[in-house]
């Protein structure tokens, strides 16, 4: 496998009992690539997203990462090999504030000689999280405030900040604007921008089609649980109405089954 692919699926399948929510996905993403997912709702996007980063356990297929086959028994253990997920719930503790948010489940801590026992390192942590936060060009006027208190495109920003704060290998964000106004959108579509100068690879998944033509380099869209159409449109002749037609079955790319 070339080292350059940062995430490969092959096969990659859901069912529930009867009902066949993604099938058969072969996928991949390359170093420094921003690939957008597409696809009506119910056309297995976030399930695909699921199986990756080991929400659900997938019904078959194989997922590498790095070159290197894994298999995930949940979130966390997609975290810790380099995964950040957004997804649309955000996943924030309210009444915790930026830095606590930021490092929920995997603070930092000193005084280890003590044994069991560890004393957390609040200044180490308001520390990373300044540097996370500058690194994605978030502006959050007062780290210390609680979620509570914040905007939703604070608590957004703060969500994909988390994401930047720890070495990520691959980032993926579900429907990152979709409850946004104006304003906040473009703040989360520079944050989009600065990674991929950065050169860190991510997955976007949207409904957004200005949002995706303006961010990412390659869309990749389902339809009925399976991928219909691999779209490079940084370097091929595309426009939002090919993607539609692929989207609503009008079309069918060469190499791929009719989803419908």
């Amino acid at each position: 496998m070339s080292e350059e692919i940062v995430l490969k699926t092959e096969d990659l399948t859901k069912h529930y009992g009867g009902v066949h929510a993604l099938e058969g996905a072969n996928f991949e993403i390359r170093k420094g690539e921003h690939v957008a997912i597409m696809g009506d709702n119910g056309a297995g996007k976030s399930t695909f997203v699921r199986q990756i980063t080991g929400v659900e356990q997938r019904t078959r297929g194989k997922v590498w990462l790095y070159g290197e086959e894994v298999s995930f028994a949940g979130p966390l253990d997609a975290r810790e090999a380099g995964i950040e997920t957004v997804f649309q719930t955000l996943a924030l503790a309210d009444d915790l504030d930026v830095p606590d948010n930021l490092f929920l489940g995997r603070e930092k801590t000193y005084a280890n000689w003590l044994g069991p026992f560890r004393l957390l390192d609040y200044k180490g942590m308001r520390q990373a999280t300044i540097d996370g936060l500058n690194k994605t060009a978030v502006k959050i006027p007062n780290i210390r405030n609680t979620i509570r208190n914040m905007s939703g495109g604070q608590r957004q920003c703060v969500a994909i900040a988390r994401t930047a704060t720890f070495h990520s290998r691959l980032t993926i964000m579900d429907e990152p604007t979709a409850a946004l106004g104006v304003q906040e959108t473009a703040q989360v579509e520079n944050i989009i921008r600065t990674l991929k100068e950065q050169g860190e690879p991510l997955i976007l998944i949207s409904h957004n089609m200005r949002q995706v033509f303006d961010l990412v380099d390659r869309v990749v869209v389902f339809r009925r649980g399976r991928i219909c159409a691999n779209l490079d449109i940084k370097n091929e002749d595309i426009t939002g109405e090919d993607v539609v037609s692929y989207i609503t079955g009008a079309k069918t790319q060469e190499g791929y089954e009719d989803a419908a």
